[in-house]
C-alpha cells in the first residue's frame, strides 16, 4: 500500500534535506544545526541570527525590537 501526499505525489519514505540556516543580518550560512543561533518571528516571518549577530544585538532582541531598529 502506498501513501499519498497532499497534491497527488507519492511518499517514498525519504525525508527532504533541511534548508541550511542563513543569518538574516549578515548572511552567514550554517552547515548544520546551530544551538547558539537565535530564532525570531517578525511579522509572521521566521528569521535566524548567527551567534555573533545575536550577541551584538542581544539587548534589542531581548527588548523585542524588530531587526529594522537594530
Amino acid at each position: 500500500m502506498t501513501s499519498h501526499q497532499p497534491g497527488g505525489g507519492e511518499d517514498n519514505g525519504s525525508v527532504a534535506e533541511p534548508e541550511p540556516l542563513v543569518c538574516a543580518r549578515c548572511g552567514t550560512r550554517a552547515k548544520g544545526p546551530r544551538p547558539t543561533w537565535t530564532l525570531s518571528v517578525e511579522n509572521g516571518a521566521r528569521r535566524h541570527y548567527c551567534e555573533r549577530c545575536s550577541r551584538d544585538h542581544l539587548r534589542a532582541i531581548e527588548g523585542r525590537l524588530d531587526s529594522q531598529w537594530w
